[in-house]
């Protein structure tokens, strides 16, 4: 538990950027992964996250009740489940240095798939088309959503390119997220990421969750979000770097 209050400041912008995500500015997740990280140790955080995305899931879920559908959740879910064990397995295996280091890793290639997703829309069409997308994006989805709490982009490629109108795939993801985040409570837990220690710190860390679904709400319509995003890929980019060789 963090008792510098400049520290739990700090913890308090990776909070923000968890509602601010679900508002919309999903790429701002990225940033909270590392904050979490660096403040409070690698593998702390994955469980510490945990319970602050499940608030903010049931923040977001019933605002995209009118959009999208549980099918492709559905259709998902038997690979992600598979990735899912196969993190919590390797989570349980490493220590602090190396999950840190996979974590780095991961958000450096969630980083790479937004850059090349924008970059390279061609090559992300026929991507699409090939034997086993979906399988391999539910597989990676589960893996680094386990080790990271970093699974949007990968999903949201999968959504996207599936042709999915932008209202839908915002609905479809806050139903696959919240299920996802709720099935891997139990999993933290028995990795002891999960404590009442860290529950009390979430408890502490909740108003800045909050703040940043409001903010994100008011912002959504007044930022550019091509802009916004590049500069949230320019930033996780460097904070990954530091995770892996800091």
């Amino acid at each position: 538990m963090l008792d510098d209050p400049k520290m739990l400041m700090i913890a308090m912008l990776a909070a923000l950027c968890i509602g601010l995500s679900k508002a919309g500015f999903s790429g701002i997740s990225m940033v909270s992964v590392v904050i979490l990280a660096d403040v409070y140790g690698a593998k702390a955080s994955v469980g510490l996250a945990l319970p602050l995305l499940i608030a903010a899931d049931l923040m977001a879920y019933p605002a995209f009740l009118k959009h999208g559908s549980w099918k492709p959740v559905w259709k998902l879910l038997p690979a992600t489940l598979f990735g899912l064990v196969l993190g919590w397995w390797l989570l349980g295996e490493i220590d602090d240095k190396v999950a840190r280091q996979l974590i780095g890793g991961c958000v450096l290639f969630m980083v790479l798939i937004q850059t090349m997703r924008k970059m390279q829309p061609v090559y992300f069409e026929k991507l699409a088309e090939s034997h086993g997308f979906g399988l391999g994006a539910g597989v990676l989805g589960g893996f680094s959503t386990m080790l990271a709490n970093a699974a949007g982009p990968v999903i949201q490629l999968y959504l996207l390119t599936r042709r999915i109108p932008k209202m839908e795939m915002i609905g479809i993801g806050a139903r696959f997220f919240l299920l996802i985040n709720i099935i891997k409570v139990p999993m933290n837990a028995r990795l002891a990421l999960i404590t009442e220690d860290s529950l009390w710190e979430n408890a502490k860390l909740l108003p800045g969750v909050f703040a940043g679904i409001a903010i994100g709400r008011w912002l959504i319509g007044r930022v550019p979000q091509a802009a916004f995003e590049w500069m949230i890929v320019g930033f996780s980019f460097l904070a990954a770097i530091r995770l892996i060789w800091g």
